[in-house]
């Protein structure tokens, strides 16, 4: 049953406001902006927990409005939407608290980082909020022009670089998502999300199976820049000079979530995944998502860099969830949106313990880790427990997701994929157990660096800056 309602402009409204207000605000009103970063952020989760019984009992809420000739706006507070925005409300919530303690110390532009932080959030919630394919496109837009500030926060030569490069990387994808949504709208008129695929769409490919699998090849391309699909991921390392705040926003609340989350509403959602296969689409996603876990993997045993090698470990994690999807299988859907929910916990338990080893002991390698968990043993047990995630070891949830999609490979007959499913397990393994080894039995490279020594953030941000894949 679907009820039209405010309530889905509510949720935007939580981090809108926020970020309107916190732009506004000197620098110096440290206060307010601490209040309204934590206000928004628990209204948004609020507003969540509130939405899940009666969406979990079939109610739907929608709020629409005119946008270009025979489109419309809407936004849609559906089953799907909700499990996506529902982990970036929560994540949100946490990365604020994280974000104001991280740069209590630091000076300037605060009220810019909050804001375009904020802005994020708006953009992450329409994206899971979006009912039609240009609802999502205009967030999705949003989305990228929010993150690029907070990639470039340091304004240190390596920040701006790695900002400009990941401009480059998703304005490029952004091009062809928005190619793929004007063909698809020209030729089968306003796609909306529906259950199985969109009626409109499936119109089309019945009249004209050419365009309609030339327009959502196109969408697909475009969302797999953010999603981080080989060979379109070579962003996501260099945008890892940002603040560790923003690398978690990056990798685990908003960006690399949008782009998999678009797939999976592109496949499931706008095509329906019976068409998507008869167009000869998830085939060539199955072995890009294989090449992908496989590829990231490699890449991050090659990383001194602690944060390189989280990058690259997201290249493999997020292309999980795209493999459910190609699969073609129910129950390896499942595991890909599990594991959705899983790497973002995980991931950005890691990232928030590189951000605390970096400022705290000056450890931005993996070479300097050694001691580190007799120094900070409550960092290096969160870390502990997040690395175990993504390797994939009972009982944590990597195990969970990880074998839904192996019974999903043998169900949908394409059992080589749990070979895959293996390989990446061992390579994550690889290049996770050397750093929790490290972290506490390591002695040969223990450093008496106090707490008050950590490097400045510009040092830091230069330490921290990867190598190019």
């Amino acid at each position: 049953m679907t009820t039209t309602s405010w309530l889905p402009v509510l949720v935007l409204a939580t981090s809108l406001v926020p970020a309107v207000v916190i732009f506004l605000l000197p620098e110096e009103r440290n206060r307010t902006r601490t209040i309204l970063n934590l206000a928004g952020a628990l209204a948004k989760v609020g507003l969540v927990v509130a939405l899940i019984p009666p969406v979990l009992a079939g109610r739907r809420f929608e709020w629409r409005v005119a946008f270009l000739p025979q489109v419309d706006l809407v936004l849609r507070v559906e089953a799907l939407g909700l499990l996506f925005l529902g982990l970036s409300a929560f994540l949100w919530l946490l990365t604020t608290v994280y974000a104001i303690g991280y740069l209590k110390d630091e000076g300037r532009h605060r009220s810019r980082f909050f804001g375009f932080f904020s802005l994020c959030v708006v953009a992450s919630s329409g994206i899971a909020l979006s009912g039609n394919l240009v609802t999502f496109v205009v967030f999705y837009e949003l989305l990228t022009l929010a993150t690029y500030p907070l990639v470039a926060h340091q304004q240190t030569a390596s920040a701006l670089r790695g900002a400009r490069v990941y401009l480059t990387y998703t304005l490029g994808g952004g091009v062809a998502l928005l190619l793929g949504a004007v063909w698809l709208t020209a030729l089968a008129g306003p796609a909306e999300f529906t259950r199985g695929g969109s009626p409109a769409v499936a119109a089309l490919a019945a009249a004209d199976p050419g365009a309609a699998r030339a327009a959502l090849a196109l969408l697909l391309a475009g969302l797999g820049v953010k999603a981080a699909l080989v060979p379109l991921h070579g962003w996501l390392p260099r945008a890892m000079v940002a603040p560790a705040p923003v690398s978690a926003l990056l990798h685990a609340v908003a960006v690399v979530k949008a782009g998999v989350f678009g797939i999976v509403l592109v496949v499931d959602e706008l095509a329906g995944p019976a068409l998507a296969a008869e167009l000869g689409l998830l085939g060539p996603l199955l072995v890009v998502s294989c090449a992908t876990i496989l590829w990231g993997s490699v890449r991050a045993l090659r990383q001194d860099g602690l944060k390189a090698r989280l990058a690259c470990s997201t290249v493999a994690q997020v292309a999980y969830v795209t493999l459910g999807i190609a699969l073609l299988s129910p129950v390896a859907t499942v595991g890909g949106l599990a594991h959705i929910v899983h790497q973002g916990l995980m991931k950005i338990t890691l990232f928030f313990c590189a951000g605390l080893l970096a400022q705290r002991l000056g450890a931005t390698r993996v070479s300097e880790l050694a001691g580190a968990g007799r120094r900070m043993p409550l960092t290096c047990a969160a870390f502990t427990v997040g690395a175990l995630g993504m390797i994939g070891l009972p009982p944590v949830a990597g195990f969970v997701s990880k074998w839904y999609l192996g019974l999903g490979a043998v169900d949908a007959g394409q059992s080589w994929v749990l070979a895959v499913l293996v390989a990446s397990s061992l390579l994550n393994a690889a290049y996770f157990l050397p750093v929790v080894g490290r972290m506490w039995w390591g002695r040969a490279a223990d450093r008496a660096v106090p707490a008050a020594a950590a490097p400045p953030a510009a040092a830091r941000t230069r330490l921290e800056a990867p190598p190019a894949l």
